[in-house]
């Protein structure tokens, strides 16, 4: 073999690597793509966007779940609130319009906030497809749930980065919008996940979709109850020793109050 083709194998060898690379995500990380850390589908397929992925159920019109990797770089970016609710183009069938909650008495309610993707534009106007929507009470959204988003964006803030996973209870639905195409969900969960190296820590929560005044802490639950209300496997990357023990676990000492 020639000295040049050996080169150029060489350097083949080390790009394929480089690419290999990338799809495995550390929490601090910008890169959403983390075949790691993302929960199983169970109602829903699989729609990867540049900064989250989600599972859309069809049957629900919203997503199961939305997960992605949430930094200082995010939190603090430069991109203002875009508004422009819009129709997911990856939406197979059927999907929500942004004026498909008119006249509901509902709040298109973010699921990822568009307050957590201020990196850029693509990551703010992406948080407005209707996909990232699900009908929540007015003084939910604007109260305990806000609370709630800007209390992860601290935890991110303080620890680096953190891996957020969220979304409603579908189990448990209290009532329809949209001539009953569009379920409203009794409750919501976030999973608050960080990678310290030798130590895997995280937070759950569960809140029902109505105003409240209670204390965030009072809302703690454990992973495996909200897998036990959803089907979902949260973290199935892990190894089963870490996960078991990280999800039966319901523990606040972590994270600041």
């Amino acid at each position: 073999m020639s000295n040049k083709l050996f080169y150029f194998l060489f350097l083949m060898l080390l790009a394929s690597c480089a690419k290999d690379r990338t799809t495995t995500v550390n929490p601090q990380s910008t890169d959403v793509k983390s075949t790691s850390l993302q929960p199983t589908t169970h109602r829903g397929y699989l729609i990867q966007h540049t900064y989250f992925s989600l599972s859309y159920s069809e049957t629900n019109r919203q997503a199961e779940w939305v997960a992605y990797n949430l930094t200082p770089a995010f939190i603090n970016g430069p991109q203002d609130r875009t508004d422009d609710f819009r129709v997911d183009p990856k939406v197979r069938n059927n999907p929500v319009g942004s004026g498909d909650y008119s006249g509901s008495g509902y709040d298109r309610g973010h699921l990822c906030p568009a307050a957590d993707m201020k990196l850029n534009k693509i990551s703010m106007s992406e948080t407005f497809y209707m996909s990232n929507m699900s009908p929540q009470e007015p003084m939910f959204n604007r109260g305990i749930w806000e609370i709630l988003e800007s209390k992860v964006r601290i935890w991110a803030i303080e620890k680096n980065g953190v891996y957020v996973i969220t979304g409603p209870i579908l189990r448990n639905i209290c009532g329809t919008i949209n001539r009953g195409t569009i379920s409203v969900p009794c409750s919501y969960y976030k999973i608050v996940f960080k990678d310290n190296g030798n130590e895997k820590i995280a937070i759950a929560l569960m809140l029902n979709n109505k105003s409240s005044t209670s204390s965030l802490k009072s809302f703690v639950t454990s992973i495996d109850n909200i897998e036990s209300l959803t089907n979902i496997d949260f973290f199935s990357g892990l190894s089963d020793d870490i996960e078991n023990k990280m999800e039966s676990a319901v523990n606040t000492s972590n994270w600041s109050w």
